[in-house]
């Protein structure tokens, strides 16, 4: 028997593929060079659209403007609505609390935050610095002279309210921070009486220079500390809500809304109260919309949920559970997530519709013959649109 029939007849010899395992070798050492190529690439891309976001201009002008407004807001509804009580519940007849001797707030300790405190005693002098902290209050709003009247304003306001700190709620909190917040952004920078003066004058530095440079990253940093800290409240509040029964069941909001101390209207608590799937809806619809608030927030449609939900949550807050102010502040804050697209156009809107108003009441005739005219213009428009030609005449408001 030859060799060959040898090879034929016995059993066939397999040999290990040896080049399986470089090239597996090879694939997965691609594809992770391809993955962190990726990330560089999106890691630069995200970093470059900071950068220009961060220094390329301020950013939610208007939102930050409707925040000044808010706030200024509340702070004259919250000193109008107690004047006439302001002796007692802050004055020389709130010394049954024992603030006046001994206040439990360390701000009224410090000198800056002490003028309310130390004029507790004095009926006179308390009501001088009540009705200036109106005024400023006023100023605020109208954003006249800002950057002067916003440290005078929170020094005046954080000793006022935490001079009894008995009255106090979250609300007062977040009102002192974000002001702090405010020292490094441009409130005043739309809908502002120091708006109408930089348009007349001029800004005070010239673009591309140094200060307004600092100016414009100062400004946005102040947004994303303002988002983060709203962020933090929403979610934190949810987390913390989360780990209790009464808000996982659904019930919570029922045992607040029939005390006598948060029930306010009894009879629109026991309105909204009287049904259980409505209190249930209620309850777990706080619950997720406050833990979901910042992933809402990436894109435009479930932005606009998020916002119209938290507007009605705080809303119901104020209503029923007699909390006008806090939810106010709130409300105010979240002003920074409208674009400022959105801002100018409501504003426009507004502006328009208050002159076509004065228009009509003022001449109602020619009111009229300008409708007369708009409908012969649209006729003019119908009759030649196979040609091509559109004659629409501008109203003359």
């Amino acid at each position: 028997m030859t060799t060959n029939d040898r090879s034929h007849d016995g059993p066939t010899a397999t040999r290990p593929d040896t080049t399986s395992t470089p090239r597996l070798l090879a694939f997965i050492g691609a594809l992770i060079a391809q993955v962190a190529q990726t990330a560089s690439v999106a890691a630069t891309r995200a970093f470059s659209a900071a950068d220009r976001w961060l220094h390329e201009s301020k950013k939610s002008l208007y939102g930050i403007a409707v925040t000044r407004i808010l706030f200024g807001l509340t702070g004259l509804g919250l000193l109008l609505t107690n004047f006439a009580t302001r002796y007692y519940s802050f004055g020389s007849g709130s010394a049954w609390n024992r603030e006046l001797v001994a206040p439990i707030s360390d701000f009224p300790k410090i000198w800056v935050f002490s003028a309310f405190h130390s004029a507790m005693g004095n009926d006179l002098l308390y009501s001088a610095l009540y009705v200036l902290l109106i005024g400023l209050s006023v100023l605020f709003i109208l954003g006249w002279r800002f950057r002067i009247v916003l440290p005078v304003f929170f020094f005046l306001w954080v000793g006022f309210i935490e001079a009894n700190d008995m009255i106090g709620d979250q609300g007062d909190n977040m009102f002192r921070i974000a002001m702090i917040l405010l020292f490094f952004a441009d409130p005043a920078a739309r809908w502002s009486l120091d708006a109408r003066r930089r348009a007349r004058k001029g800004e005070w530095f010239r673009e591309g220079s140094a200060p307004r440079q600092i100016g414009i990253v100062g400004h946005n940093l102040a947004l994303v500390a303002l988002a983060a800290q709203v962020i933090f409240v929403y979610t934190s509040g949810a987390l913390f809500k989360a780990g209790g029964s009464p808000w996982r069941e659904g019930w919570a909001i029922y045992h607040p809304l029939e005390t006598a101390r948060f029930g306010t209207w009894p009879a629109l608590s026991d309105f909204f109260m009287a049904w259980g799937p409505a209190v249930a809806f209620l309850t777990l619809g706080t619950l997720f919309l406050q833990a979901a608030f910042p992933f809402m927030l990436l894109t435009r449609p479930t932005r606009l949920i998020a916002l119209f939900g938290m507007l009605g949550f705080h809303l119901g807050i104020a209503v029923l559970m007699g909390l006008p102010w806090f939810s106010l502040t709130m409300v105010a804050i979240d002003a920074i997530f409208i674009r400022d697209r959105s801002w100018a156009g409501m504003g426009k809107t507004l502006r328009d519709t208050w002159r076509l108003s004065r228009s009509t009441h003022a001449s109602p005739d020619l009111g009229a013959a300008d409708a007369v005219d708009e409908k012969q213009d649209f006729a003019v428009e119908s009759d030649r649109e196979d040609d091509s030609v559109r004659l629409v005449k501008t109203p003359a408001w």
